[in-house]
C-alpha cells in the first residue's frame, strides 16, 4: 500500500523534476548524447557548460531515470531519454521546452487568483495578450509552441484514428479539418482512406508554411487542399468535419459560434467530430482534468464531459451521435450530426 503522506511528497517535488528535464533539454544534453555514452567533462566542452555543474546535472537526470550513468562519470541516453533528443521520430524535446520553459511557468503563478476571481486567464494576466497573439508578437515562443504542436501530432493522430478504427467513412467523400495546423490528422486519414478528398481549413500564417504541411510528406497532395481563412467568420463546405483541439481553447460561446458556422456550411446529414481529451466521471482520475486546469490558466478554455460537449452540439443545430475512444481511453472523438 503507498505511503500517503509520500504521494504528497512526490506532488510537491514535481516541479523539481520537471525543471531538472527542462535544463537538459534546453542545454543540449540529451542530443549530445545521441550518438553514445561521453564522459560528463566531455558534454560539458562539447555544449561550453560549467565542468562540475553539468556533472550534478546529468547525475540528476540519472536519478530521474532520463539517464545511464558509469562509475567513470560516463552517462548515456536511457530509453526515456531518447524520447528528448530533437531527432527522435517521437520527440517531446518541444512539449518540455513549452511546458517548462518561462512562459507557461509564468502563468502558472494566477492560478490561484483565477479560482478566487475568474476573469482574464493567466497569459493575458502576464503578458497582456492572448496565448496565440503572443505567438505572433513574441517569435521565439511561436517557434517554440509550433514544435510542441507538432511532437504531438503524431500520438494524438493515432489516437484519434485508434479511436475511429471501426468507423464507416464509405458515406464521406469530403472531409474539412478546421483549424488543422500543417495538416498531419486529415493527411493520415485520407492516406487510410484512399476514397476521401480533404480540405485544411487554417489561419493564413500557418499554412503559408509551406515546408511544414503534410500532404506531400504522407503522398496525399492530390486529394487535400489547404485553404485560409476564420472559423469565427465561416467555413468551407464538407460531408464531415474534425475539430482536433480546437474547442478547449474556447469558452462556450465562442465554442457555440464555431460550430454554428460549420452547421451553416454543412448540407444535410453532415458530420462534426471533436477529438479533445473528454472529461470522465467523478470516480475516475484522468489526465483531461489535470489539462483543464492548464487551459484555464493558458486560455481560458476548457477540457469538458461528453455531455457538456453534447451541450454545446444542441445549442449550435447539431445533434450529438457517439463518443469514441481508442484503447488507452486519454482521448475522445465526439460525434454529431445534422439531421
Amino acid at each position: 500500500m503507498s505511503d500517503p503522506r509520500q504521494s504528497v511528497m512526490d506532488l510537491l517535488f514535481g516541479r523539481w523534476r520537471s525543471q531538472i528535464l527542462y535544463a537538459g533539454v534546453r542545454l543540449g544534453v540529451f542530443d549530445a548524447l545521441g550518438a553514445g555514452p561521453k564522459r560528463a567533462d566531455e558534454v560539458a566542452s562539447e555544449l561550453k557548460l560549467h565542468g562540475p555543474h553539468t556533472y550534478r546535472l546529468l547525475r540528476a537526470l540519472a536519478s530521474l531515470g532520463l539517464l545511464g550513468e558509469d562509475r567513470d562519470r560516463s552517462f548515456s541516453l536511457t530509453a526515456s531519454g531518447e524520447f528528448l533528443r530533437a531527432d527522435h521520430p517521437q520527440s517531446l524535446r518541444g512539449i518540455a521546452l513549452l511546458e517548462e520553459g518561462p512562459e507557461h511557468y509564468a502563468v502558472w503563478k494566477h492560478l490561484c487568483a483565477l479560482v478566487r476571481e475568474g476573469g482574464a486567464d493567466g497569459f493575458v494576466r502576464e503578458f497582456g495578450h492572448p496565448i496565440f497573439v503572443h505567438t505572433v508578437e513574441a517569435p521565439d515562443y511561436g517557434a517554440v509552441f509550433n514544435d510542441a504542436m507538432s511532437s504531438l501530432s503524431g500520438a494524438e493522430t493515432a489516437m484519434v484514428l485508434e479511436a475511429l478504427a471501426t468507423y464507416d467513412f464509405s458515406a464521406i467523400s469530403h472531409v474539412c479539418d478546421v483549424g488543422g495546423g500543417h495538416g498531419h490528422l486529415l493527411c493520415s486519414l485520407l492516406a487510410k482512406h484512399p476514397h476521401l478528398r480533404g480540405t485544411v481549413y487554417e489561419l493564413p500564417s500557418v499554412i503559408e508554411q509551406r515546408e511544414l504541411l503534410w500532404a506531400e510528406k504522407l503522398n496525399v497532395a492530390s486529394r487535400c487542399e489547404y485553404i485560409a481563412g476564420d472559423m469565427f467568420a465561416e467555413v468551407p463546405s464538407a460531408d464531415a468535419y474534425f475539430l482536433k483541439h480546437i474547442l478547449h481553447d474556447w469558452n462556450d460561446a465562442d465554442c457555440v459560434r464555431i460550430l454554428s458556422n460549420i452547421h451553416t456550411a454543412a448540407p444535410a446529414n453532415a458530420r462534426v467530430f471533436v477529438a479533445e481529451y473528454v472529461v470522465p466521471g467523478p470516480d475516475t482520475p484522468h489526465f483531461a482534468k489535470l489539462f483543464d486546469i492548464h487551459m484555464m490558466c493558458a486560455t481560458g478554455g476548457q477540457e469538458r464531459t461528453e455531455e457538456e460537449y453534447a451541450g454545446l452540439f444542441e445549442h449550435a443545430g447539431w445533434t450529438y451521435r457517439a463518443t469514441w475512444y481508442p484503447p488507452s481511453r486519454l482521448m475522445g472523438v465526439v460525434e454529431a450530426t445534422k439531421a
